[in-house]
């Protein structure tokens, strides 16, 4: 029978461009008011990168934040996953574009496409992956740049006021220690509700793949059903926490903090409503940020231990919900 090696977060680090776009800032764009974002979605701020850069650029810098945490250097790494509904060309992905940028030449890097719950899924690939022992320091990452691909109008408003450009970045290695680690991680798809978060345009389902009328449609942005979003979100987050937590044998109670994808302030409200727990134990950054994707959780993370939210031993449950429908839960012990 094969030894299941336990893996642990070693290093965070979060990177997000200078350059801060308000709601103020947005009114001058569109149809819509400080007061109206904030009170909906509880984003306040977000960040934007310049013509030029992308989400290997900010991954890059979260890199090398987390390395440098984990102590360890580039050279010591097996594996590089980089989670992105964003990237940098249509293909390759961006895996490579970082793995160039750290200078490993010929260290394998995998691109995952879950969008908002890009984080997680990764972190049960990089789970699984040292579990077999087939590698041992992995770097994951999620790193996003919206603001490229939004629509700055009142048509798209009820996307680009929600949405940041970021990137969070973390390292997971092999342990003997058995009080520390992932415990749980648990995935879910539902496909069905596809088309109700989606950017369809440019589509290798016709040709030519993107169109004159795809683009005065506005058919190439985002587009997004918010309530529907919103509702299943408030379902599906606290299910899936209850039940990684039901498989540690443990109860909301028994959690330290809690870490959720920053998609909406109101639903991570909800949600901490339903496990019956008081905001105080979550850690949110929506707020200065907006909701950054897969990188929204691992910044979380990295901002969370800088303030001292996160210390050693603490039990730490995450949770995200995104486009697909994807939707997971993860549960550790620092």
């Amino acid at each position: 029978m094969v030894q299941l090696r336990n893996s642990r977060i070693t290093g965070t680090g979060m990177y997000v461009p200078p350059k801060v776009v308000t709601n103020f800032d947005l009114e001058k764009m569109m149809d819509t008011t400080d007061e109206w974002i904030r009170q909906r979605s509880g984003v306040v701020e977000r960040r934007q990168v310049e013509p030029g850069q992308g989400p290997s650029d900010l991954a890059f810098e979260a890199a090398k934040l987390a390395l440098a945490d984990a102590e360890l250097s580039s050279e010591d790494l097996d594996l590089i996953i980089f989670s992105t509904l964003s990237p940098d060309y249509f293909f390759p992905g961006s895996g490579v574009f970082l793995q160039d940028m750290l200078g490993e030449k010929t260290v394998p890097a995998i691109d995952l496409r879950c969008q908002c719950s890009g984080f997680l899924f990764g972190l049960n690939v990089a789970q699984s992956m040292v579990a077999t022992g087939q590698y041992n320091n992995i770097l994951l990452v999620g790193a996003e740049v919206h603001s490229s691909a939004i629509e700055y109008a009142t048509r798209g408003r009820d996307v680009s006021v929600l949405f940041g450009d970021g990137a969070g970045a973390v390292v997971v290695q092999g342990t003997d220690d058995s009080e520390r680690g992932i415990i749980e991680v648990e995935l879910h798809t539902q496909g069905e509700f596809r088309d109700l978060l989606k950017m369809e345009f440019p589509s290798m389902r016709q040709r030519p793949f993107v169109t004159t009328k795809n683009v005065e449609d506005g058919a190439i942005y985002p587009r997004m059903d918010g309530r529907h979003v919103f509702k299943h979100a408030a379902r599906r987050m606290p299910e899936v926490v209850g039940s990684v937590l039901g498989k540690a044998q443990l109860s909301p109670d028994d959690v330290d903090l809690f870490v959720f994808h920053q998609a909406n302030l109101r639903i991570n409200e909800m949600v901490m409503k339903r496990l019956g727990q008081p905001m105080e134990k979550s850690f949110n950054n929506i707020d200065r940020y907006g909701n950054c994707s897969a990188a929204s959780i691992p910044m979380c993370l990295a901002e969370a231990r800088a303030a001292g939210r996160i210390n050693d031993g603490d039990l730490v449950c995450m949770a995200s919900f995104g486009a697909g429908y994807t939707w997971a839960g993860a549960l550790l012990r620092w």
